[in-house]
């Protein structure tokens, strides 16, 4: 079945491969992003997600339906922490609510989230205060009131893209949608290097075994996006080539 699939962040990295892998099976690639790509896609509307106010533009812009959504674009843990959850947390979610009434009945979600969100068990307690944010002009003053400023801020963000898919995992279920969460370890992408500068270096040397490349995550969601993974919802899919069972090894018998 060929089906229109959105993307976010498709113009670079892990969203441009999943674009081409998607886009050379047949289907309709309908992306978003601030920067326009240069290929593999059928209709480009530019989006700022940091900015409620354009992504609300931006939804208004598509006239069709679609079979998935893919929210890859996101920022890495150099920029602004403001910028950060903005764009990671709040823009991926406004944008979904608002593109969900523009999804086909048993349309797939797929949001990209990170292993760096592992713990996200240890901080439901102010991930739910987070959640009951609407402003986006309240997400920095939040991050400073609950010490969740630097390096951690970008774990915060992506601890709050895997709670939020588990918390929707029922939201959409009698239109037979469903919602997954995808937590790559380190991918080569151009944003590999902001990576090692920042939460990298409080962590053991990465070996270069454990970099993976954007194809492998870009298979996973386009599985995630088939009819075959209908039965996949509500899951956080960790996808680091063993990064995580490593370290977890290294934690218990040391």
């Amino acid at each position: 079945m060929q089906k229109t699939i959105i993307i976010t962040g498709a113009a670079s990295g892990i969203g441009a491969e999943t674009a081409k892998q998607l886009k050379s099976a047949g289907h309709t690639i309908i992306a978003f992003d601030r920067n326009e790509p240069k290929e593999f896609v059928d209709e480009y509307i530019p989006i700022d997600l940091s900015e409620k106010s354009n992504i609300k533009e931006a939804v208004s812009k598509f006239k069709g339906k679609a079979h998935a959504i893919c929210n890859i674009a996101g920022v890495p843990p150099t920029v602004p922490p403001d910028l950060q959850i903005k764009v990671n947390f709040f823009g991926l979610r406004t944008f979904t609510e608002l593109m969900a009434v523009k999804l086909h009945e048993g349309a797939s979600i797929v949001n990209l989230a990170s292993v760096a969100g592992g713990l996200w068990k240890q901080n439901i307690e102010v991930l739910n205060k987070l959640f009951e944010i609407e402003n986006y002009d309240d997400a920095l003053p939040f991050l400073e009131e609950h010490n969740l400023v630097g390096d951690i801020t970008y774990n915060f963000s992506k601890e709050a893209v895997v709670l939020w898919t588990l918390y929707n995992a029922s939201t959409w279920t009698e239109r037979g949608i469903t919602i997954k969460a995808l937590s790559p370890g380190p991918v080569k992408t151009p944003i590999l290097k902001d990576f090692l500068a920042t939460i990298a270096k409080k962590q053991v040397s990465l070996p270069e075994s454990f970099k993976g490349e954007p194809e492998k995550i870009a298979s996973v969601v386009a599985f995630l996006c088939s009819d075959e993974a209908s039965w996949i919802n509500g899951q956080n899919i960790v996808v680091d080539g063993g990064l995580s069972a490593v370290r977890m090894k290294k934690q218990f018998t040391t």
